[in-house]
């Protein structure tokens, strides 16, 4: 299957075999339509009684997950349907490589699972303080934490639902949109996940309703964090998806991070029986290992990431 650089030959400015046609729409109306995808994403949680949570309805109960979660998938049928259109109308692109722009076909799967391990590898600390510190393994052992995930509702929608929906709304639908309006690869990767993390800005709105308690300047600062971090996660989403090509790939590495959350960066790490001795050797093996995988991870970005088949840039473009 050919880079998105070969699939849009006649609007590809470092295509040298003809004189590229200019592009159907500028970035800043792809931009727009990403913003617009957001908006449709998340504004139907406050338009029904039903998903809109209140100071006696929390956003994880049971009914509100349920609800949210159809509303989603609502709202990324339309977003995907309008993006597959719009290729088709002005790249006149044939299904299977709409298919291909969109992540979905090829299914990519080695690639998904190099970026997957390439990921992994920022959580070699974390992974080691649950598995071997915590004696994670042992529910993994009966598959329990995998059956939690698939009845319990929270976990549900922070592992599966929330991570596939927000990567096929702002990968799958979003992506190609601006690489066909040429806006530059800079932009796409670095500003379009501002959108992304300013889609989460609603939670400062939730959070004040179930902690009224909290100070206004706290929960401020924690919107401003998660969107930081949000952003920065959305930035290395896009560069894994263009360079792969692979929403599997990308809802995998989103699920990993919602299930380890940020590395612990500081402090002790302490196992259940609280041994200061072992500790400290529990503690010095968990930093190592988190600087190791940091620095394994930086050597590898490139090289794991990479996928001339499936990818969705050039190499030339890069």
């Amino acid at each position: 299957m050919p880079a998105l650089g070969n699939v849009f030959k006649k609007f590809n400015p470092w295509h040298k075999e003809e004189e590229p046609l200019p592009p159907p729409f500028t970035p800043s109306t792809a931009y727009l339509f990403l913003a617009f995808y957001a908006l449709i994403y998340f504004i139907p949680f406050y338009l029904s009684p039903t998903t809109r949570p209140s100071p006696t309805l929390s956003r994880d109960a049971p009914s509100v997950i349920r609800s949210r979660i159809r509303s989603v998938s609502l709202s990324c049928a339309l977003c995907t349907l309008t993006t597959s259109l719009i290729l088709s109308r002005y790249a006149a692109l044939s299904p299977s490589a709409t298919l291909h722009l969109l992540g979905v076909y090829p299914l990519a799967l080695i690639p998904a699972v190099k970026i997957l391990l390439l990921t992994a590898l920022l959580f070699l600390g974390p992974l080691y303080s649950y598995f071997i510190v915590e004696k994670g393994y042992k529910p993994w052992l009966t598959l329990q934490p995998l059956r939690e995930t698939l009845t319990e509702w929270t976990d549900y929608r922070n592992y599966i639902a929330g991570p596939v929906t927000e990567e096929i709304l702002f990968r799958s639908s979003s992506l190609p949109l601006l690489l066909l309006s040429r806006a530059p690869l800079s932009g796409t990767i670095f500003l379009s996940p501002i959108i992304f993390g300013l889609a989460h800005i609603h939670h400062f709105y939730e959070f004040r309703l179930t902690h009224p308690a909290v100070p206004i300047s706290a929960s401020f600062v924690r919107s401003v964090f998660q969107l930081g971090y949000t952003t920065l996660f959305g930035a290395y989403a896009n560069f894994l998806f263009l360079r792969t090509g692979s929403l599997l790939g990308v809802c995998a590495v989103h699920t990993l991070c919602n299930c380890m959350g940020l590395p612990q960066i500081w402090g002790r790490v302490e196992d259940e029986n609280g041994e200061k001795k072992r500790n400290r050797l529990w503690t010095v093996g968990y930093y190592l290992l988190l600087i190791t995988g940091a620095w394994t991870w930086y050597g590898n970005l490139w090289g794991l990431s990479e996928s001339v088949e499936t990818g969705l840039v050039g190499v030339d473009q890069w």
